[in-house]
């Protein structure tokens, strides 16, 4: 067997695994030390500084081997993105155009269908009233009036068939959605609207708001001070 084909085999080696090995035993260690139980003396302090020392020395070498290792994927990725975009965007301009030519056109037609529609229902419910009232009215001695009546019941199931009918020829007018739309006309009202309807909404937008501008603003009823912790 060929001795050198055998070094490091088919595998190249793991970056993750050559970050981490210098520090295996400050990571055991470290695990020993996570155990609970806080620091009481300045002896333990310095070993655990020195430990977490390690621990951060560790988390820099994995952190520049995943960018070394992410790096060409990120870079690759990046440049499939870019390669596909500008048709991507180009296909859009040409979508969002040819839809532009036609939106008149579209919602004129759907305006007139439901115009239609309307009067077609209209026209039904009144076929229906005076087939109601027909009915109603003859008298069962009476063959005229009962022919009347039927014909009025026939008539009122014709005028809601070509109601429905109105229906689906307004529906079909295809490429056209319905958009809802808004503008914002008093935005103080709209505030407390939020405030008084939507509290958590308001209570993350401010704590937000703080968290991110408390450094450099004076903000009624916010407290700031100096405090030091561990790192």
């Amino acid at each position: 067997m060929n001795a050198h084909a055998q070094i490091g085999g088919n595998n190249p080696p793991d970056p993750l695994d050559e970050a981490l090995a210098p520090y295996g035993d400050f990571i055991t260690e470290a695990e020993s030390w996570l155990d609970g139980e806080a620091v009481t003396n300045e002896d333990q302090m310095k070993a655990v500084d020195a430990i977490a020392k390690q621990i951060k020395a560790a988390k820099k070498d994995v952190t520049a081997a995943q960018k070394s290792e992410s790096a060409p994927l990120h870079d690759a990725w990046k440049a499939a993105l870019a390669r596909y975009k500008p048709t991507i965007d180009d296909l859009d301009r040409m979508a969002k155009g040819l839809a532009s030519l036609v939106d008149g056109f579209k919602r004129k037609l759907a305006e007139e269908k439901r115009a239609k529609e309307l009067a077609a229902w209209e026209a039904a419910e009144k076929a229906r009233k005076e087939a109601k009232a027909k009915a109603a009215a003859a008298d069962t001695a009476n063959i005229e009036e009962q022919r009347e009546a039927e014909e009025a019941r026939r008539a009122a199931q014709e005028a809601e068939k070509a109601a429905q009918a109105a229906r689906k020829d307004t529906n079909s007018v295809k490429g056209l959605r319905a958009v809802t739309r808004y503008e914002i006309t008093d935005h103080r009202a709209a505030l407390h609207w939020i405030a008084q309807q939507d509290r958590g909404a308001m209570t993350a937008f401010i704590e937000d708001y703080v968290r991110r501008n408390h450094k450099a603003v004076q903000i009624d009823g916010v407290s700031v001070w100096q405090d030091q912790e561990a790192f």
